[in-house]
């Protein structure tokens, strides 16, 4: 598995609200969180999948998971 260069997250925002993403691990699979829009937008071969209908809808329990 390649990795997300986290130096990105200085200049990526959420395309739903331009808010800040952070990124979440768990399992082996990365993705970057918007946690005002409850979005998790998935990272492929270490790039970052920014496209509203590629996210998932985040459960209230998934969200107390990410910091």
């Amino acid at each position: 598995m390649r990795t997300f260069d986290k130096r990105l997250l200085q200049v990526l925002a959420c395309p739903v609200c331009k808010g800040q993403v952070i990124l979440y691990t768990n399992d082996n699979i990365q993705e970057l969180v918007c946690r005002f829009d409850r979005l998790a937008f998935p990272i492929r071969d270490a790039i970052p999948v920014m496209l509203e209908e590629q996210a998932r809808t985040l459960s209230l329990e998934e969200l107390d998971k990410v910091n």
